[in-house]
């Protein structure tokens, strides 16, 4: 059996829906890896991207990559989606385009 972690796959065709209740709690779908939380800031790979959510004393009410649900709790400030950083290639590369 191989000892490396076993990856989960990019599931692109996962819906991805929202749902906020009053800014204190929202259910997200389409999540396929939340990469890191904190009481301010959760950072989710979903099926549509990215997506950073802020706010103040928030934390995880559920979590289940399998079905790719996640519920937060906590006063939630902004919701922003980010594009992965692609590497631009090397200085030469970028000369002798």
């Amino acid at each position: 059996m191989d000892d490396k972690k076993q990856l989960r796959p990019v599931r692109a065709d996962l819906p991805h829906n929202i749902i906020m209740e009053n800014r204190a709690k929202i259910s997200i779908s389409g999540v396929e890896n939340a990469e890191s939380y904190n009481e301010s800031e959760v950072v989710l790979h979903t099926s549509k991207g990215i997506l950073i959510i802020r706010g103040e004393s928030m934390s995880l009410s559920k979590l289940n990559l399998d079905s790719g649900e996640i519920t937060v709790g906590g006063r939630i400030c902004v919701l922003e989606y980010v594009e992965p950083r692609k590497s631009g290639g090397s200085l030469l590369g970028k000369i002798f385009k």
